[in-house]
């Protein structure tokens, strides 16, 4: 399961991080560095995803 979030943390990084923890703050965190670059964005939701 956790790879098949990973893979969608590369295509849509804030869905990625929304299926592991839902609402909580690293779901915002990570809207907004996607928003300021695509790049951050995918780093931290497979942080997210990896870490937990």
């Amino acid at each position: 399961m956790d790879l098949l979030r990973i893979l969608i943390a590369i295509l849509i990084p804030p869905l990625g991080v929304f299926l592991q923890v839902g609402l909580a703050g690293a779901f915002w965190l990570n809207i907004l560095l996607t928003l300021l670059g695509y790049i951050p964005g995918i780093i931290h939701a497979v942080w997210i995803i990896a870490r937990r």
